[in-house]
């Protein structure tokens, strides 16, 4: 980009947005120049907080200046398409909170416009940007599970119970977005299954079954409706297992030398040709970090330094399409739907 320090809009700054002012009000190499909200005591709140920043409650203001390099959205999932629209068509590189869309239609229209244009369009999954999951990655990537057969995962909680969507659109998509980025494969199909118990056509719980191109195959569980806060997933390989428990505030991985051996030797009894290894497990240190900071600094980094982005428009579109295939499926009694037809 040819700068040193990137020019920031923050849009929206309620119950997540104000977590993304204060990580771009601190961040190095990073300019926060203004923030936009309809809501005036949102903003004084802010400006409280920050002083040095500029404040707005019209959007169509912000784009005009052409100081600002760069606008992260946080409003509605409803008006991520409208104002990540005009964030581009305006020449501005773009973070979108998580779902880059409410439609996977509407989210190929921003990749393919930020591609046109030569922008950077990001969007905020924030766990991929998580040092234990970025632990898993290279553990995944270097062999040391052998072949990954499957993963599993838990992110439950009694609430936040929502009236604009369900715990598969407010829940999956940090799991959905994990699932996809350590397997590295595309998923071919989604077969989800939900009830709705607190209100009607709202589902509370969801258990969602994503099938890969590779044979790979993970399950997700979901769910505002359960005694347990729990945010752990578990990976099965050919050589060992693996787990990561969020709630953990140390000892966040566990590695377990653990698998089953089948011998092809047809002279020998069944239960000879099954062996069963168990070995020992190993909690291994995870470099530090705060997500949010870490995920805020790659924005900057990739605009600034012109590097490909993490978590970037396909990836959100990948999501968005197997959001839709889940949702599909809830309504189509478990049928599995592919996401490709999104």
């Amino acid at each position: 980009m040819g700068k040193d320090i990137l020019n920031v809009a923050v849009v929206g700054a309620g119950y997540w947005g104000q977590n993304l002012v204060r990580s771009f009000a601190t961040a190095k190499r990073c300019n926060l120049k203004y923030v936009c909200d309809l809501d005036e005591k949102l903003l004084a709140v802010q400006k409280k907080r920050f002083p040095f920043i500029k404040t707005s409650t019209d959007f169509e203001e912000i784009l005009g200046y052409s100081e600002v390099d760069a606008v992260v959205i946080a409003t509605e999932v409803g008006s991520h398409f409208r104002i990540g629209q005009e964030s581009l068509e305006a020449g501005k590189h773009t973070y979108i909170e998580k779902p880059l869309a409410s439609k996977a239609s509407d989210g190929k229209v921003l990749v393919e416009l930020a591609k046109e244009k030569g922008l950077k369009l990001m969007v905020g999954h924030l766990l991929e940007y998580h040092p234990a999951v970025r632990f898993l990655k290279e553990t995944i990537d270097k062999g040391r599970l052998g072949q990954p057969y499957y993963m599993y995962t838990q992110r439950v909680n009694l609430g936040i119970v929502r009236q604009d969507e369900n715990a598969w659109w407010s829940l999956a998509p940090h799991d959905i977005s994990i699932v996809c980025y350590l397997f590295g494969s595309e998923p071919v199909s989604v077969a989800a299954h939900g009830q709705c118990y607190l209100q009607r056509d709202i589902e509370d719980v969801v258990f969602a079954t994503i099938k890969f191109t590779d044979g790979k195959m993970a399950n997700i569980h979901c769910s505002w409706l359960d005694p347990h806060k729990i945010r752990k997933m578990t990976i099965v390989g050919s050589e060992s297992m693996v787990t990561f428990d969020d709630m953990e505030a140390t000892e966040k991985i566990r590695v377990y030398d653990k698998t089953v051996a089948i011998k092809q030797d047809i002279t020998t009894s069944y239960a000879e040709v099954i062996s069963l290894r168990f070995g020992d497990i190993v909690i291994p240190k995870v470099p530090g970090g705060e997500p949010l900071a870490l995920e805020c600094r790659h924005f900057i980094d990739c605009v600034l330094d012109d590097k490909p982005v993490r978590s970037d428009g396909i990836d959100g579109l990948r999501v968005l399409r197997v959001l839709e295939a889940g949702q599909k499926s809830l309504k189509s009694n478990g049928e599995p739907i592919s996401p490709e037809d999104f």
